[in-house]
């Protein structure tokens, strides 16, 4: 899937024979990144996603288009947005409040350059190779420093093959760790043309049962598992990523049954468990979207080391959030992931203790 299907076929042939070098959307580029894989690194957050999880924590991912995020409590009326907007989406009524019409905005960021007060935010900027790469060389030294690298994730980013694909070749290239965070609901075909660029795989697994995750995820799992068992045959290194939703998916039968799934694949590294949390509510109204995340508290730790005890039954190793710290997958708001200072526990079997990577 690409984000200009009308030319689909034309751009991945001449990408094919090194005539252009593909583009893509990307939403965001965080540096000096703790929680997308070893070391310090670099995480580039490509746009769109298969999946339309209720529990989103960032639902400016979803869509393949551009996105224009509105704070209107950063907002300072101005009146700059709605000089510079071409097609009048911005006004100000007689009380001075701003207005956005979301239904004649064509996305063109004009409005975003203007804003001083980061009232609006554009997620999605296409973007080149090379871009992301300078971006991606400016921290090379804590890579060298730390065991660190760089890591595509999303969205989904496997849905910009040919675009991550050629971040990936490029970054081995020149020595950088890869890692892809995926939720698995990609063709084949993308995976396979990224296998041999990524060194460790950061694999989303939602739900077990099948007409669950269809239920809170829009789609069926069946190809996110066969793809998490064809990448784990290939001998890659699998980093399975769990999301805990109190009351959805926590319960031990559910746990159990991914436990025993895991356990029987060639090559798992590790589970590391996420804990739910309400905090990207707002980026839903900034999108004058319907806010979907289940109403329910984040796990305790209590809880969490309960879950991680479940699956460490079948041998296999779990990390999972300390007490008292932030969790991952938890944005300011801004369509970023940052504010994510934890640190983490490993819950292990045997007696070597160490990281999988």
């Amino acid at each position: 899937m690409d984000f200009n299907p009308d030319h689909k076929a034309d751009t991945e042939a001449a990408v094919r024979r090194g005539d252009c070098t593909p583009e893509g959307w990307v939403f965001d580029i965080k540096r000096f990144s703790v929680h997308d894989g070893p070391g310090i690194r670099t995480t580039v957050f490509l746009k769109g996603c298969s999946l339309r999880c209720v529990w989103c924590h960032n639902p400016e991912s979803i869509d393949t288009k551009p996105e224009l995020l509105v704070y209107p409590m950063r907002c300072i009326s101005c009146g700059e947005c709605k000089e510079v907007c071409p097609q009048g989406a911005h006004r100000v009524a007689p009380s001075g409040e701003r207005i956005y019409d979301r239904s004649v905005c064509i996305v063109c960021g004009r409005c975003v350059e203007s804003c001083y007060a980061e009232a609006l935010v554009l997620a999605g900027k296409k973007t080149s190779v090379e871009e992301v790469m300078t971006a991606i060389r400016e921290d090379s030294k804590f890579y060298e420093k730390s065991g660190g690298g760089v890591t595509l994730s999303g969205g989904e980013p496997l849905l910009q093959g040919e675009f991550a694909t050629a971040i990936l070749r490029e970054c081995k290239a020149e020595g950088f760790h890869t890692a892809v965070e995926t939720c698995g609901q990609v063709s084949w075909a993308n995976i396979e043309k990224a296998l041999p660029y990524v060194d460790l795989w950061l694999y989303d697994l939602k739900h077990f049962s099948p007409d669950s995750h269809e239920r809170y995820t829009g789609s069926p799992n069946r190809l996110i598992l066969e793809n998490l068992s064809r990448i784990s045959s290939r001998g890659a290194a699998v980093e399975v990523h769990m999301l805990i939703v109190p009351t959805i998916n926590d319960s031990r039968d559910e746990v159990e049954s991914a436990a025993r799934f895991l356990a029987s694949l060639p090559r798992i590294e590790a589970v590391r468990l996420l804990s739910y949390h309400r905090l990207a509510g707002s980026k839903y109204e900034s999108l004058g979207r319907e806010n979907t995340m289940p109403n329910v508290p984040s796990p305790t730790i209590h809880h969490l080391q309960k879950v991680a005890r479940w699956i460490r039954q079948y041998g296999i190793h779990v990390f999972l959030p300390e007490r008292g710290t932030r969790q991952r997958h938890q944005g300011d708001g801004k369509g970023d992931k940052r504010g994510e200072e934890s640190s983490e526990l490993l819950f292990h079997l045997g007696d070597e203790e160490k990281r999988p990577w």
